[in-house]
C-alpha cells in the first residue's frame, strides 16, 4: 500500500497541489472556434482541478500557484478558493498576465477538437524554487505534481527537481505524467518526465501517453519495467480500465522517509535484456519479483466531455489512498471520480457524495460490469439502490 505522510503535524493538509490554473472558455455550442459565437467561462488547469475534487470530496486541500494581478486572476483564486481549497499560498505577478484558453465542446482525441491556449510568458511560468513557499508546498500529507508544470519553463523543471527530490520528512509525491508535447520547447521532454516520475512516490500514466512518450509498448507491465521505482504505478488504459501496481514497503514512503532511493543513471532509449526502454537512472538490475498488478475496468458512461477525467481520476485514487482503502478500491473511486466529470460540459464537476461512491465502489464484479452512468449520476439518491443507476449496456 502507498502510505501517505503524518495525519495530526501542526498545519499539515491532506493535499497540496502545485501547477498553473488557467480561465478556460467553453463554446456554447459545438462548431469550430471560428464558428462559436461566445463562449461561458471557468477555470481549467490539471492540478487546481485534482485539489477542487478533493476538497469538494471533504478532504483539506490547498493550491499554490502563481496568477496575473489582473482580472483573470482574481477569478481563479476566487473560484477555487470557493471550492474550499486553501489559495492564501497563490502568489500574484504584477508583469505577467493570467493564462487563459479556447477549445471546442468536442472530444479531444478527435480530429475536430480544438485548443488555443494563451499561456506563453504567464505568471505561472515564473514560478521557480525561490519564488514559492516551499513549507507551505511540504505541508500536506500528499504532494501532486504533473510534467505540465516541468514544460512551462526551465525555472518551473527546478522546481519540479527540487520538490521530487529525495529528502527528510517529504511527504508522498504524486505525480501524473501529462505528456503534453506541444509545450515542450526542446526534445528532453520525454526524458524529463521520466526522471521526474522515478522521484515520485506515486505516478500516473496513461498506457498511450508512455507509447507516444518513451516508445514503450506491450502493456501496463512493460510500462513498471520501464519505471520500477515508484511504490505504486497507475497505468491508465482510456476506455478499457486502469491497472495498479503497488507494492508494500512498511514505513517506506510514510512522512520522513524521503522518497524512493537514488538510482545510477542511464539514457531514454538504453534497453534492457529484454529490450524495454530504460527509465533515466533506471537500475541494470531491476527489481527481483514485480509488484502485484490489480485491474480494474471502466465504467460504461454517457460520455458529454472528456477534458478533465484524468484529473479527477487521479483525485478519486487519491482520495482513497488517503482513506487507506484497498487498491481495487482506490482503481473504484478513480473511475467513478472520473465519471463525474465525463458526464458534465466542463473541466470539473462535484464528485459523488462519499456514501454514494463508496456504496457503488463495493458493489461485486457482476453489478460494477453493468453499471451505466449518464448526465446528472451523481445527484441520484444514495439510499436508492444500484438498480436506479445499473443498467446492461
Amino acid at each position: 500500500m502507498t502510505a501517505t505522510g503524518a495525519r495530526n503535524a501542526p498545519d499539515v493538509v491532506d493535499v497540496v497541489a502545485l501547477g498553473e490554473s488557467m480561465v478556460t472558455f467553453l463554446p456554447s455550442r459545438p462548431g469550430r472556434l471560428a464558428d462559436v459565437p461566445s463562449f461561458d467561462r471557468g477555470i481549467g488547469g490539471a492540478e487546481s482541478n485534482v485539489a477542487c475534487v478533493l476538497a469538494a470530496a471533504g478532504h483539506t486541500a490547498r493550491w499554490v500557484g502563481r496568477v496575473g494581478a489582473d482580472g483573470f486572476g482574481d477569478h481563479l483564486v476566487e473560484a477555487i478558493g470557493g471550492y474550499g481549497v486553501d489559495v492564501s499560498h497563490v502568489r500574484r505577478d504584477p508583469r505577467r498576465p493570467t493564462g487563459i484558453y479556447f477549445r471546442t465542446a468536442g472530444d479531444r482525441s478527435t480530429d475536430a477538437h480544438e485548443v488555443a491556449y494563451y499561456r506563453a510568458g504567464s505568471a505561472a511560468s515564473a514560478m521557480s524554487p525561490a519564488g514559492v513557499d516551499l513549507d507551505a508546498l511540504r505541508a500536506g500529507r500528499v504532494l501532486h505534481l504533473s510534467g505540465i508544470t516541468a514544460a512551462l519553463s526551465s525555472d518551473c523543471l527546478d522546481l519540479l527537481r527540487e520538490l521530487t527530490a529525495p529528502r527528510p520528512g517529504r511527504p508522498l509525491i504524486s505525480f501524473d505524467v501529462n505528456h503534453r508535447p506541444g509545450l515542450w520547447r526542446d526534445t528532453r521532454g520525454p526524458e524529463v518526465l521520466l526522471d521526474l516520475a522515478r522521484g515520485a512516490d506515486l505516478v500516473f500514466v496513461g498506457e498511450d501517453e508512455a507509447e507516444e512518450a518513451w516508445g514503450i509498448t506491450g502493456g501496463p507491465a512493460r510500462i513498471r519495467q520501464a519505471l520500477p521505482e515508484p511504490q505504486t504505478l497507475v497505468v491508465k488504459q482510456g476506455a478499457r480500465g486502469a491497472v495498479a501496481f503497488s507494492e508494500s514497503r512498511g514505513q517506506m514512503c510514510r512522512w520522513g522517509d524521503g522518497g524512493p532511493p537514488a538510482r545510477a543513471k542511464s539514457r531514454v532509449g538504453e534497453g534492457g535484456r529484454d529490450g524495454t526502454p530504460q527509465a533515466p537512472g533506471r537500475a541494470t538490475n531491476p527489481r527481483p519479483a514485480p509488484a502485484p498488478a490489480t485491474f480494474e475496468p471502466a465504467l460504461h458512461v454517457d460520455v458529454v466531455a472528456t477534458t478533465g477525467a484524468g484529473d479527477a481520476f487521479a483525485a478519486g485514487f487519491l482520495s482513497a489512498t488517503l482513506r487507506d482503502l484497498p487498491v481495487r478500491d482506490r482503481l473504484r473511486h478513480g473511475h467513478l471520480t472520473a465519471a463525474a466529470v465525463l458526464t458534465a460540459p466542463g473541466d470539473l464537476a462535484a464528485p459523488p457524495a462519499r456514501a454514494h461512491a463508496d456504496r457503488l465502489a463495493a458493489l461485486d464484479d457482476t453489478a460494477w460490469g453493468t453499471l451505466r452512468l449518464g448526465p446528472g449520476w451523481t445527484r441520484a439518491d444514495e439510499h436508492e439502490g444500484p438498480e436506479k443507476e445499473a443498467r446492461t449496456p
